[in-house]
């Protein structure tokens, strides 16, 4: 059995700060959160150095990173790198995430997820298919060449993943009535992304079990007084959740604020919506045989499209609280708990509680990620 005990830090249960206490961790789990002084005697202790312990973080949406794209590397090796290169920024668990392809690039990816996971590659839980199911009205980067039509057995291929979360992101108004349920019924995560659909395409899509929202704003039909959009109907449900992208240049602060007060607490989550510059030197890459530049944060093409982020999780995090005003618990949850929730995986990951996994970081007042632990390695 491996044991140890974290010490003299701020820590955050996931639902409230903790001063004097200690997180006790046991064969990867959480055991208890107690009195510091009441150690067992013999127990490795790792002193916080007056640092916030927290819950690890949790992106449900990550292109890539470390210098890698996963439509460019649909590998096991390019899966690790993507994770290693976030885990630095507080990441212990994500969903890497391929950007709209061709058909065998989606077997490939689904694979590469597959084996990661087999091969226990830390923090690796699913995947997410941004596409190719969208409207090409609202693609963004994602090239309308190989946007399509959902096949006709893609329930299949959409259900290979048996011990793993799948995410889809689609246009609800561009599937045929009871796709989306079909896909809810055998576990896909349904989203409505890049989509031009109206408020009642919307209201038909939860009906049939679509759980959320892709990049709340982003690549979606706007809210307007007389007809909501797909963004005033993410906003005004109750019951599904809302990716948002706090990186200052996806969604004005304003916008953030008026988001996070209107759509039910518990239901917005942060995402990176991460590109390959995250944790890399290199601050270039291509995409569709277009070359993007992060510069100050912001990826682009060179006409200005925004493709992507060069956003890390601790970072959305200290935006929330220093651009958007949010109390530092309700930043961590949003990072944590909440898309935990959205995943399923709410009983096992976003707290530290006894008999949670051992899935947390340690972090500075400046927001710099010290330590991390997955399952309680480092």
């Amino acid at each position: 059995m491996t044991a140890f005990a974290i010490t003299n830090a701020r820590i955050f249960d996931g639902t409230e700060f903790h001063e004097g206490k200690a997180v006790i961790v046991r064969d990867g789990k959480i055991e208890a959160l107690c009195d510091a002084q009441s150690l067992p005697a013999d127990i490795d202790v790792i002193d916080g150095n007056g640092q916030t312990l927290a819950p690890g973080l949790i992106d449900v949406q990550v292109n890539g990173g470390g210098g890698v794209l996963l439509n460019d590397e649909p590998t096991v090796d390019g899966v690790r790198a993507i994770m290693e290169a976030h885990r630095k920024y507080g990441t212990t668990a994500m969903l890497p995430t391929l950007i709209t392809d061709y058909r065998d690039k989606m077997e490939a990816a689904i694979s590469a997820v597959q084996d990661a996971i087999d091969a226990g590659v830390p923090g690796i839980v699913g995947i997410h298919l941004e596409g190719p199911y969208l409207n090409a009205e609202r693609k963004g980067v994602h090239s309308a060449e190989i946007i399509r039509p959902m096949e006709e057995d893609a329930l299949k291929l959409l259900t290979r993943l048996p011990n793993g979360r799948i995410l889809v992101t689609m246009a609800p108004e561009k599937a045929a009535k009871g796709t989306i349920r079909a896909l809810a019924d055998k576990g896909v995560l349904v989203c409505a992304g890049h989509t031009a659909g109206t408020y009642h395409h919307i209201q038909e899509a939860i009906g049939e079990g679509m759980r959320g929202f892709t990049h709340l704003f982003n690549a979606m039909s706007p809210m307007t007084h007389r007809e909501p959009g797909v963004a005033g109907a993410a906003m005004a449900d109750d019951d599904t959740w809302c990716g948002l992208i706090v990186d200052g240049y996806h969604v004005h602060p304003a916008a953030l604020k008026i988001a996070i007060k209107a759509k039910a607490t518990g239901k917005i989550m942060l995402v990176t919506d991460a590109m390959p510059t995250v944790g890399a030197a290199d601050k270039r890459f291509s995409l569709g045989g277009e070359e993007i530049i992060a510069s100050d944060g912001r990826c682009a093409l060179a006409d200005g499209t925004l493709a992507g982020s060069d956003l890390d999780m601790i970072a959305a995090v200290k935006n929330c609280v220093e651009m958007v005003g949010i109390e530092l618990g309700e930043a961590l949850r949003m990072a944590s708990l909440y898309p935990a929730a959205f995943l399923k995986l709410d009983d096992q990951m976003g707290r530290i509680a006894p008999g949670y996994n051992a899935d947390i970081i340690l972090f500075d007042d400046a927001f710099n990620v010290t330590r991390s632990w997955i399952n309680g390695a480092e």
